[in-house]
């Protein structure tokens, strides 16, 4: 198996791109810490985790915006050697239209959680000589501008800036951070901003038609990314991040 002998941590496992991640990661034979904020998420995701191994997977609540619980919860687990910094949020607005709350938000979870996260566990990596790191970056970002996502593409746009540097300054301890840059991808999250649409088939076949392929990823195209960055088959790839957005970035 290709993650036998690892420990994996989830951030926003509870559904989407994070729970397709955790079932591939215990497929492969990974022990899972999978933590969300929706503990009815965790509790039906503990059940299918159990279902695959016995490994001694672990379901937790946890805000990863909150210092105090993600530190608790990073002390819990010092065997992890592989984190997903999976958690987001999508802010639709321009620069007109966001708030400084909008601002702050987004920053709190697509990045400063990061940030908590890699830098409470790094002591753990050092100590226990590595680990592969991988943060959900987006096509909106440094890559692509997308109209109406001010404040979700300037914070995934910081994402990959933080790739770079913590690559850059650990990878003579064995730490590798990678990213993914997906596009559009099938989701509860992307459901719930479609039925919010005042004319959601409207809104479902705008998103189909930015991919030039045709057709929007799905959550399991994109945990397959993050189980080949985790594993030892991309030990010589570090400080990147892999785009899988249906050409939205051509």
């Amino acid at each position: 198996m290709r993650l036998a002998n690892k420990t994996a941590f989830i951030t926003a496992a509870g559904a989407g791109i994070g729970r397709a991640t955790a079932l591939a990661y215990a497929r492969e034979g990974a022990r899972v810490i999978a933590t969300d904020i929706n503990a009815d998420a965790l509790d039906s995701l503990r059940a299918e985790l159990a279902d695959i191994s016995a490994a001694g997977h672990e379901v937790a609540v946890l805000d990863v915006t909150n210092h105090d619980a993600v530190k608790g919860c990073v002390a819990a687990h010092r065997d992890v050697n592989v984190l997903f910094n999976c958690a987001g949020y999508v802010h639709e607005g321009t620069l007109e239209s966001t708030s400084s709350q909008d601002w702050d938000r987004s920053f709190d979870i697509n990045v400063k959680s990061m940030f908590l996260l890699t830098q409470a566990f790094l002591p753990h990596f050092i100590a226990n000589g590595g680990a592969s790191v991988i943060c959900m970056s987006s096509a909106a970002s440094s890559l692509k501008g997308v109209p109406n996502r001010f404040a979700y593409t300037v914070t995934k746009a910081a994402v990959l800036g933080f790739i770079k540097s913590v690559a850059a300054d650990y990878i003579g301890d064995g730490i590798r951070v990678n990213g993914i840059c997906p596009g559009t991808v099938d989701s509860p999250s992307l459901a719930g901003r479609i039925n919010q649409a005042a004319d959601p088939e409207a809104a479902w076949k705008a998103f189909v038609a930015r991919q030039p392929i045709g057709r929007v990823g799905t959550a399991e195209e994109i945990a397959a990314i993050a189980l080949h960055l985790a594993g030892d088959e991309s030990a010589y790839t570090t400080g990147t991040w892999v785009v899988a957005d249906g050409g939205i970035t051509l």
